[in-house]
């Protein structure tokens, strides 16, 4: 018997509410790993659309203004927080869909929840209790993406933080767990006990299959 969670609403004004939890339906968060540019990004927004109309099944576009941690200093990070996050608002209202994003900053937090449905937090941040806070006070979901370096259980203390600090909505992500140099594993147990924390639990099927800095 799976826990009971307190479901999750994401969307609202202007787009679909989706609900995260319980019996609400599959929701697939999807969309590219960095803004490379506004006609590209509204491109895969709208075949992402497109599947999910003909699959049923619910979609948030992820898409992120910045990549604070890539492996090289001259790889592209985005961007930036202002075009960004214009960006994304601009395929939120033409394709009606809810839109989420990371945030590596707390000073990031309070724009972006002016935009997206659902702040998300990167994994190697996941503990950073001012940006923890930060997001929660947005009035927008939070969406934690459990550290590779963490147990199930220790998501624990982030969630009481989030709810601690006001959070409309806390849902967490596995996105599996660091197995010596270059390597990740799920733990397929970690879900339910995660779930046993209250809250929805999303699996990253495409993060959990990297070698982090595997390639350089």
């Amino acid at each position: 018997m799976l826990a009971p969670v307190a479901p999750v609403v994401v969307g609202g004004n202007g787009v679909p509410e989706h609900v995260i939890g319980g019996d609400g339906g599959l929701v697939l968060i999807a969309g590219p790993c960095v803004i490379e540019s506004e006609d590209r990004t509204t491109r895969i927004c709208a075949a992402l659309c497109a599947m999910c109309a003909s699959l049923d099944i619910q979609l948030i576009f992820k898409a992120s203004f910045d990549k604070a941690n890539r492996t090289s200093l001259t790889s592209f990070r985005g961007p930036g927080l202002t075009e960004g996050l214009a960006i994304l608002q601009r395929i939120r209202h033409a394709y009606g869909v809810p839109v989420t994003t990371d945030v590596h900053q707390p000073e990031q937090a309070g724009p972006a929840g002016e935009v997206v449905d659902l702040v998300q937090v990167p994994a190697f941040l996941s503990r950073q209790t001012d940006l923890l806070v930060a997001c929660a006070q947005t009035g927008k979901p939070v969406n934690v993406k459990k550290g590779q370096f963490m147990a199930p259980t220790d998501m624990g203390p982030v969630v009481a933080k989030l709810v601690a600090s006001g959070a409309a909505g806390v849902m967490l992500t596995e996105r599996g767990s660091s197995f010596g140099y270059n390597n990740l594993v799920v733990d397929m147990g970690g879900l339910p006990t995660m779930r046993g924390l209250g809250v929805p639990v999303c699996f990253d099927a495409t993060h959990s299959v990297q070698r982090p800095g595997g390639l350089g």
